[in-house]
């Protein structure tokens, strides 16, 4: 594995430091009056999800991981656990529940999520950045309620709760942003 200057450090890398894997969340440099500058970095631990604020000076050095991502096609859910396939290999893994966070009811069967593996052991999993979802509630339309930047709440098929533009109806498809959680276009 590539070793880095602590200066070198960027948001999204992964470095392997105090014995864990770490994601740098937010990297700040700080050049004080007195004394070497240095790199104020927030840590996120791929394994357990704690947090760590650590200084790298220019002359630290540290290793920086590369993760392999692979695509996989999520199967069913059970007892807690996400099974998804390799699509190329067709092996399959069971993932906790708790790897997609409160993204947890954007995943349809037969979606294609991105794992990361280190070395064989996987670390995370991401959604599609867009997804479909069927409005099954919501206030009827009203018409002549054209102001700018309206929202309403619409219930989603998964029970998620999201803010839709007035012209949206019930069981009409919209597009849902994975990352942001919010309304992005009708489907």
């Amino acid at each position: 594995m590539p070793k880095i200057n602590g200066n070198e450090i960027r948001p999204g890398n992964v470095l392997e430091h105090n014995d864990g894997l770490w994601s740098a969340v937010k990297v700040e440099h700080v050049k004080p009056g007195k004394g070497g500058a240095f790199a104020q970095v927030e840590l996120k631990n791929l394994r357990t999800g704690s947090k760590l604020n650590e200084r790298f000076r220019s002359a630290d050095k540290v290793e920086k991981v590369r993760l392999e991502q692979k695509d996989q096609q999520f199967l069913y859910e059970n007892d807690g656990m996400l099974v998804f396939m390799d699509t190329e290999t067709y092996d399959q893994i069971e993932l906790p529940v708790d790897i997609l966070g409160d993204r947890r009811p954007f995943l349809q069967d037969g979606m294609t999520a991105v794992i990361e593996f280190y070395e064989s052991e996987a670390l995370s999993a991401s959604l599609p950045q867009k997804v479909i979802c069927k409005v099954v509630e919501t206030e009827p339309v009203v018409k002549g309620q054209t102001a700018a930047n309206s929202f309403k709440p619409a219930v989603l098929d998964n029970g998620l709760k999201v803010m839709v533009p007035p012209f949206v109806g019930q069981d009409e498809d919209i597009v849902v942003n994975t990352e942001t959680m919010e309304y992005s276009e009708r489907a």
